[in-house]
């Protein structure tokens, strides 16, 4: 039987989520939230907050060619990183990334002491391509009281991430995203509760990953109408419109906290995490990293 060790440094530690609009090409009016929710946590004690995937630049806007920055030297993680040094917190948030000619769909991870690291997405959904390059590098990140993994959007819908971020010793999954799953009818209440609830469901599949692994997972959706892209349809399935949604999960799958199901609208959850809830879980004789028989997995790769 092969058996695998994770290491466990995990200590406790209050985290808060957000599900905000991130808005197309206007990376100034989302900082400016972005800040607003930030010094919001700071007040509840939050020690890391996860921000939803493209927040700062926007879900592939017209313009993310030209308006894509370098990391950690951009005007936009300048300011995260004043940020995150002004109140100790650390933060997670989506923006698009530029890398000489190359494009990526990334989420940055800020400390006081300035960039812990950077997650770039992997597998790039629908018309992301025109945009976006995909990652190649998974890696987790030793904030100090634990260690993060970032699975983007899509990317968590392949369970061998999660599992190869947990084997490099995370305990808490960010899982940030702009999905453009159900379209709502502006005013008509019953049309965005359709489209709130049914985002809510799909969140809810990730129960499952932290379960796999037994991880806590921190999960959150862009939420609103970030801008309209003027070459699709009004009511094309690529206009950025997504129905928000956040969610903290247990490492024993139950869902510790979640924003309403409602409305649409911009919301923050805070939660802490028990380091002894983790600790028993991975530390059960069936802990599956633990029992996995490794030689037979081959034909996955």
């Amino acid at each position: 039987m092969t058996t695998t060790k994770v290491r466990n440094i995990m200590q406790n530690i209050r985290v808060a989520c957000v599900s905000m609009n991130g808005f197309l090409g206007e990376p100034e009016k989302a900082l400016n939230n972005i800040e607003t929710f930030c010094h919001q946590a700071a007040t509840q004690g939050v020690e890391l907050i996860l921000f939803p995937e493209l927040v700062v630049h926007g879900h592939n806007a017209p313009n993310t060619p030209e308006i894509a920055e370098s990391v950690p030297d951009g005007p936009s993680c300048q300011r995260l990183a004043a940020l995150s040094q002004e109140l100790n917190m650390v933060i997670s948030a989506g923006l698009s990334e530029r890398d000489e000619q190359l494009v990526y769909n990334t989420q940055v991870l800020f400390g006081p002491g300035g960039l812990i690291g950077k997650q770039r997405k992997i597998h790039l959904s629908r018309d992301e391509k025109n945009h976006y390059t995909g990652g190649s590098e998974i890696e987790a990140f030793n904030i100090g009281k634990c260690t993060v993994g970032t699975t983007i959007c899509y990317d968590g819908q392949f369970p061998e991430l999660p599992r190869i971020l947990t084997l490099k010793g995370a305990e808490i999954l960010l899982m940030p995203h702009a999905m453009r799953e159900c379209h709502w009818q502006d005013n008509d209440p019953e049309s965005e509760r359709h489209a709130r609830r049914h985002l809510h469901k799909l969140l809810t599949r990730y129960t499952m990953r932290a379960w796999e692994n037994y991880c806590f997972i921190i999960v959150t959706d862009q939420a609103g109408k970030a801008g309209v892209v003027d070459n699709l349809p009004i009511d094309h399935v690529n206009q950025p419109y997504h129905p928000g949604g956040a969610m903290i999960i247990a490492p024993d799958a139950e869902i510790l906290a979640h924003t309403q199901i409602d409305k649409i609208e911009d919301e923050m959850i805070v939660q802490d995490l028990c380091a002894g809830d983790i600790d028993k879980m991975r530390n059960h004789e069936n802990y599956q990293l633990k029992t996995r028989q490794n030689k037979l997995f081959k034909d996955l790769v």
